[in-house]
């Protein structure tokens, strides 16, 4: 059944889940009269927007994006926050088709009453989010979720397009051999709010902690657009938390 444009509004403003799922459908279709309602349903919610915290989190492919995420989301979801995860899969370039599995990696997180998992294509856009993760996030913040998070793809320096559109850009990375900043282009170390080491624990704990201080020595070469900010650099575990 077609909802109407107040249908919409009236059941993301309830925070009615598979009303904003629907909402969010309807953002992403290409059909013109699909994209003539959500403009509609947009200009009527955009008044309940704007209080929402939204982070950035990018990272190269294998370094535990959906593991961080879940374990850092369900710590937020303990202090009383309502969690929007929007997940962004890389697609096809012909078919638009996405993997669309990083809900099933965050089993906890997607399971609890107080978070909604968006996976969304990338559809082939550059910038590391979907054509509509702006839209989207407008849509979660009217249905009540005060903590965003927003996973891109992992692709390089096109993520850098993600910090404008959040309020705080995480990049996680991997302790290696020691060439960790190399790889890094130099757009993401200058746009990123902070810094997380991941898997820092067990045996790889000590390399953890010693990329982090590379990290920390390599950022002086780079300049924050914050003027006063000092981006932090931690080694953290979604294991031992």
């Amino acid at each position: 059944m077609l909802l109407s444009v107040d249908d919409y509004v009236k059941g993301i403003l309830n925070q009615d889940i598979s009303i904003l799922a629907r909402a969010i459908t309807l953002i992403e279709s290409n059909k013109e009269y699909h994209q003539k309602i959500a403009e509609d349903v947009l200009r009527k919610i955009v008044a309940h927007t704007g209080k929402s915290f939204r982070i950035g989190i990018t990272g190269p492919p294998g370094v535990g994006k959906s593991t961080f995420i879940e374990t850092f989301g369900l710590y937020c979801i303990e202090k009383g926050h309502k969690l929007a995860v929007l997940a962004i899969d890389p697609s096809s370039s012909i078919s638009k088709g996405s993997i669309l599995g990083d809900k099933t990696r965050m089993e906890r997180l997607s399971c609890h009453p107080k978070a909604f998992i968006r996976p969304s294509p990338s559809a082939g856009i550059l910038g590391g989010v979907a054509a509509k993760t702006y839209e989207t996030m407008l849509l979660c913040e009217a249905a009540g979720f005060d903590w965003i998070f927003v996973e891109t793809v992992g692709v390089g320096q096109s993520e850098i397009d993600v910090a404008d559109i959040t309020d705080f850009f995480l990049l996680l990375m991997l302790a290696s051999s020691g060439d960790e900043i190399q790889g890094i282009k130099r757009g993401i170390m200058e746009m990123a709010d902070g810094i997380v080491i991941t898997k820092a624990d067990g045996d790889n704990l000590s390399k953890a902690k010693l990329a982090a201080a590379r990290f920390k020595s390599a950022l002086h070469y780079f300049s924050h657009p914050l003027k006063n900010w000092s981006v932090p650099v931690l080694p953290v575990s979604s294991l031992t938390k």
